[in-house]
This record gives C-alpha cells, structure tokens and sequence, in this order.
C-alpha cells in the first residue's frame, strides 16, 4: 500500500487496451502498479494486468518505455507551464537568485550537468527538492532553448505537481518487487 503519488494507474480502453493514465484521469476502473520501469515489465511479462482486471487485456511490449515518456513529457510540459505563468527560471545566475530571495520551490538540475554548479546550488538551498532526471537537451526543449543546465520552480501547485511527477519518472529512469493494487476508486 503506497499514496497515490508514488502510482501509475491504468485503465483497460473499450477495445481491451491497456492504456497508461499518468494524468489519473481518465475514466474506468483503475489498475495501480508501482511507478518503477523494472515493475511495470514485471506485470507485462507474467501477465498480472489480466490477472488484475479478470478479463483478457492487450498489453504493449514497450509499455514502460511508453510510461516513462509519458512521465517525462507531463514534467516537460509543468516546466513549460510554469515558465509562462513567470514561475520558472533557468541559469546559474538565475537561480541564485531566485534562491537568495526565497522563491524557489524546487530547483532542477540537468543529470549530464557538472556536479560542482549542482553542489553550489544544493548548498544554497539543503532543504529544497532538488529533481535530476532530465537531460540538457530536455531542460532545453521545456524551455524552449537548445540546453539548460540549471532551473528553478517557483512554490506553487505547478511545482508540487512536479515532483510528484518527477518522482515517478525516476523510477523510470533508473534500474531499480512487485505491488499491485486494483479498485475502483483509487489505490490502496
């Protein structure tokens, strides 16, 4: 039993497709499964979607890979979100700033950036998240440049949201035993 932020949920389509709703919005019975790529092909393989739903699914191969981007794509787009809501911001300088006037929420670190401009920043800040599943390329691509290294997340319910759901693509991430929990209304 884990809270609802740490799940992915899936629903089963009216063609019997196994459809990942990384949002948890879509409607039908939801199928929850720890948000971890090594778990979700656990399911896949020993076919426990069916087992879950009592009824015959059609299940993708690459349903983790297909979770991950979708996780990936939800965070690129609360990037953007808060860039145009002016609760973003991205450079060293930047940020340091943002840092020393108390409005940051979450700061943002490329996984390909230096560790030494990471360190810098994390001891500027110790107690805030500090999320680094993105690459250069994909910090850049959120905010509309070629490469960021270094980004800050204004407090606010954008920035919440991000790192429930940078959470969750972590364990997509990174290689990491099985849990799955099915009802109607939520997870247990």
């Amino acid at each position: 039993m884990l809270p609802k932020a740490e799940l992915v949920r899936f629903v089963i389509a009216p063609d019997d497709r196994l459809v990942a709703d990384v949002a948890g919005k879509l409607p039908g019975r939801g199928l929850w499964l720890t948000a971890r790529r090594d778990i979700v092909a656990t399911a896949v393989t020993k076919r426990l979607f069916a087992r879950a739903a009592r009824q015959p699914v059609i299940v993708d191969d690459d349903l983790a890979e297909r979770v991950g981007a979708l996780l990936a794509a939800r965070c690129c787009d609360l990037i953007g979100l808060a860039r145009r809501a002016g609760q973003a911001v991205m450079g060293f300088t930047k940020v340091e700033a943002a840092l020393a006037a108390g409005k940051t929420a979450v700061l943002v670190a490329a996984a390909d950036g230096a560790a030494d401009g990471r360190a810098k920043l994390r001891a500027l800040a110790p107690g805030l998240p500090l999320v680094e599943v993105f690459t250069a390329a994909e910090l850049g691509a959120a905010f509309g440049r070629e490469h960021i290294v270094h980004a800050a997340l204004a407090p606010g319910r954008i920035a919440q949201a991000f790192v429930a759901d940078a959470a969750r693509l972590a364990g997509f991430r990174a290689p990491q035993t099985l849990s799955l929990a099915s009802d109607g209304s939520g997870a247990r």
